[in-house]
């Protein structure tokens, strides 16, 4: 699996890109003359790319980038309030119990394969909660990282502060998210909010990607569901969402597939994810 290089993209493209190389689907925030800011066009572009790529059974992994100097630098301000009443209907939550400032992230949460955020310049407000609802986010060690909702006198409050209660202890939290402070990527990863640093975080998220693809589609998204199915769930729940999924697992094809590979000792050939 090699590297692929990202390229600015023209204006008046979309904001949201997706380009399918093999098992992997990059898709790129693409606004770079605005540093990837996010305005309501980028919430809608980027809740359609994820609902795409859940019916997609053939990828393994998805990577989230910015193309130009940033990942994201936040909410776009005077873009996205320049409509006052389409901000206060995505303010409000729908039927699934989270609104559409929040349901942008989360949404990545609930794909059925692992999505890694690679990050590089600025990692900012919404930009940061995007990287935080990814599965793994890998860094340069000079990228910047702010919960800079502080700035602003606000509060996280687009699905981030789940994963941030699971990244960070109570009083780191609390400090970044009441400071706005800024991290390097290399702070980042030393306090547990980023998963790996790396000069070229692109090919450093590849190589995991070619790791996951090496087992079952079908385990892996079982994988992800077990881990946050379970966080915040009690003992019985937890144990009983655990034998659920593996009366699946021991259903699905991909898991004969690689129960055989595993006796000849050879390498597996899955087919599409049966499982999410």
């Amino acid at each position: 699996m090699t590297t692929t290089a990202r390229p600015n993209a023209a204006p008046g493209e979309s904001r949201v890109i997706t380009e399918i190389d093999g098992p992997v689907a990059y898709v790129s925030l693409n606004r770079p003359d605005k540093l990837n800011g996010v305005d309501l066009d980028t919430i809608d572009e980027l809740i359609a790319a994820a609902t795409a790529l859940k019916e997609n059974r053939e990828i393994r992994a998805v990577v989230l980038q910015g193309r130009g100097r940033s990942f994201c630098a936040g909410l776009d301000f005077a873009s996205a309030f320049t409509d006052k009443k389409r901000v206060a209907r995505y303010f409000l939550a729908g039927p699934r119990l989270v609104n559409r400032f929040q349901r942008v992230n989360q949404v990545w949460r609930e794909l059925p394969v692992p999505v890694i955020a690679v990050v590089h310049g600025h990692c900012y407000g919404a930009g940061l909660q995007l990287a935080a609802c990814a599965d793994f986010r890998f860094t340069t060690p000079d990228a910047t990282w702010s919960i800079l909702e502080a700035k602003w006198g606000l509060v996280p409050d687009m699905a981030g502060t789940v994963p941030f209660s699971e990244l960070l202890p109570a009083d780191v939290l609390m400090r970044l998210a009441m400071t706005g402070e800024q991290l390097t990527g290399e702070r980042a990863v030393e306090l547990g909010l980023a998963t790996e640093v790396a000069d070229d975080p692109l090919a450093a998220a590849l190589a995991l990607v070619e790791q996951i693809a090496q087992r079952s589609p079908d385990s892996v998204a079982a994988t992800k569901r077990l881990v946050y199915g379970t966080r915040r769930g009690s003992l019985r729940a937890t144990y009983r969402l655990e034998r659920r999924l593996q009366s699946a697992m021991f259903k699905a094809r991909n898991t004969a597939i690689a129960r055989k590979a595993s006796a000849a000792k050879e390498a597996p050939v899955f087919g599409p994810r049966t499982f999410g």
